[in-house]
């Protein structure tokens, strides 16, 4: 995506970024529209129930709306605070959404900084800017097909060890390790960025980050899905707000940050955060199990 968004934003202007990223997800937004396939239980009850009670005139009800407000005003506003609910009610999807919420900003400040130190300093042409993502990129696939390879063999291990019994806590504990690999990443980047060593140096150096978020972001995600249980979509709805917020506002630290305390003291603090917030996941994987017994998530 920013390989081609360099070269559209030189060549045609920066609005037609944004023309085309249009094109692309109308496109895909309708094709999913048209045939996407509904896969949620109690919808499609509830619509086979709609259709008998069409056909037979008979007050039937589904099996899922028994005691419960079927009006739409009623199913628009649960919908919209449930993710909220569920998030007040326990300690536990707070303090990872913040830990998660951290690492997804720092993918933001990093991609609004790097055109500047690849033009800048490293004096490449706007186009050819794009490149320089490639460090990054190469972490994401990397970490995305050892994720894939790993993760459920983990869970499965931990559970047969644990007589069995599976617990969602099992899901965070490749994220001790993948979170590693985040202050690692800024200290590397950040210092041989300051020192204006060779371009491949700081672009290697984005490569421990893109592996080390590929594995915190799987293993919380999954997390939320296994814990919220039915309402998973309410868990990442509301994890997914909670991130974007930060994306939008963590970037914007970025240029005053840097210009005071330089590419490699100011990475460096945000290696030295992303080390401090490391023992979050650990905390949950250990304690989790009797905080949710404790406090147990709202999922009402």
């Amino acid at each position: 995506g920013p390989i081609i968004g360099g070269f559209i934003a030189a060549r045609a202007g920066w609005r037609w970024v944004y023309w085309v990223l249009l094109i692309a997800c109308g496109t895909f937004s309708v094709g999913y529209a048209v045939f996407g396939k509904e896969t949620n239980a109690a919808v499609l009850i509830r619509k086979k129930t709609a259709k008998l009670r069409k056909e037979t005139g008979e007050d039937l009800k589904s099996a899922y709306d028994v005691g419960k407000d079927t009006r739409k005003r009623t199913i628009i506003i649960t919908g919209l605070s449930r993710p909220f609910r569920m998030f007040l009610s326990s300690p536990i999807l707070p303090l990872l959404a913040f830990y998660m919420s951290f690492v997804f900003g720092l993918v933001y400040l990093i991609f609004t900084t790097i055109p500047t130190l690849f033009i800048e300093v490293y004096r490449w042409p706007a186009e050819l800017t794009g490149l320089a993502y490639l460090g990054v990129a190469g972490g994401f696939m990397t970490g995305m097909v050892v994720v894939a390879k790993t993760s459920d063999p983990i869970v499965v291990k931990l559970t047969k060890a644990n007589n069995g019994n599976y617990k969602p806590e099992y899901r965070l504990f490749p994220c001790l390790y993948y979170a590693l690999f985040i202050p690692i990443s800024f200290f590397w980047y950040g210092w041989s960025a300051d020192k204006k060593t060779h371009w491949i140096v700081p672009i290697l150096g984005l490569l421990p980050f893109g592996f080390g978020t590929m594995g915190i972001f799987a293993a919380i995600q999954t997390y939320f899905i296994d814990a919220a249980g039915v309402y998973a979509a309410s868990a990442m709805a509301g994890l997914t707000a909670v991130r974007c917020i930060f994306a939008a506002f963590l970037p914007l630290a970025g240029p005053p940050m840097f210009a005071k305390l330089g590419l490699g003291w100011g990475n460096s603090l945000l290696g030295f955060i992303a080390l401090g917030l490391i023992p979050v996941p650990g905390v949950i994987y250990k304690y989790g199990f009797k905080l949710r017994e404790k406090y147990p998530i709202r999922l009402d």
